[in-house]
This record gives structure tokens, sequence and C-alpha cells, in this order.
């Protein structure tokens, strides 16, 4: 049986990555939303095939639960560390400056940078 401290941070995980992640998802799909996910979801829904509609969502989806949990480490609602290549250990919350979520979604953020993997920057005409 898992420890006190290991449900903890399962109660944690689920409420505030997967709980908010289907939350947000679901906002998506809510008739009023007019933010560039929800637009380009619903033109997904109206004009696309079903391989077209699941290739959109994806890797906002993905996208979404991967900011969610970045979010929760900046927020200090979980406090996880990282040891990296080179033995350093760093604290997230605190080495992240609460910027983590930024980092991975922001235009020339993380996600640009290191992934293989399609993704919309929704905000590139910002740049």
């Amino acid at each position: 049986m898992p420890s006190f401290e290991i449900e903890e941070f399962a109660k944690l995980l689920i409420e505030q990555v997967r709980d908010n992640t289907i939350s947000n998802s679901d906002r998506n799909l809510h008739p009023g939303a007019r933010y560039p996910v929800a637009k380009r979801w619903k033109e997904q829904i109206s004009n696309g095939t079903p391989e077209s509609i699941v290739n959109a969502i994806i890797p906002d989806i993905v996208d979404t639960t991967i900011f969610y949990l970045l979010a929760a480490i900046d927020q200090e609602v979980l406090r996880l560390s990282f040891t990296a290549s080179n033995a350093t250990t760093v604290d997230l919350s605190v080495d992240g400056q609460g910027e983590l979520g930024g980092w991975y979604t922001g235009t020339d953020g993380w996600r640009e940078k290191y992934s293989k993997e399609r993704f919309i920057d929704d905000f590139s005409n910002l740049k």
C-alpha cells in the first residue's frame, strides 16, 4: 500500500493535471468559446474527418497536460526536484522561477525547441 505522501502526490497530480486538462478540453467544446484552440477544434469538428479531428486535438491535449503539470510545479503545489545528467539537483519550483509553463508553451519555447512532433503555436504571429 502506498504511503500517505505517495497518495497525497497522486491526489494532487490527478486534481491539478488530469482534471484541469479535462476541464480545459471541455471548455474548448463550449459553444461560446472564442479562443484560438476552441476555434480550431470547432473548425475541425465542422469540416474535418475523424482522422483530422484527432490529429488536431491530440497535440493540444498533450500540451495542455504538460502545461498543467508545469503550472502545478510553478505554483509550488507539486514540489519536485530534478537531477540532471551532470548530477546537479535543482528544485524545480525555485529554480524554475515560476516560469516553467511559459518556457514550455511560449513562442520559441521548449516545445518548439525540442519536440519532433506536431504542435500549433497560436501566438506565433506575436513574434
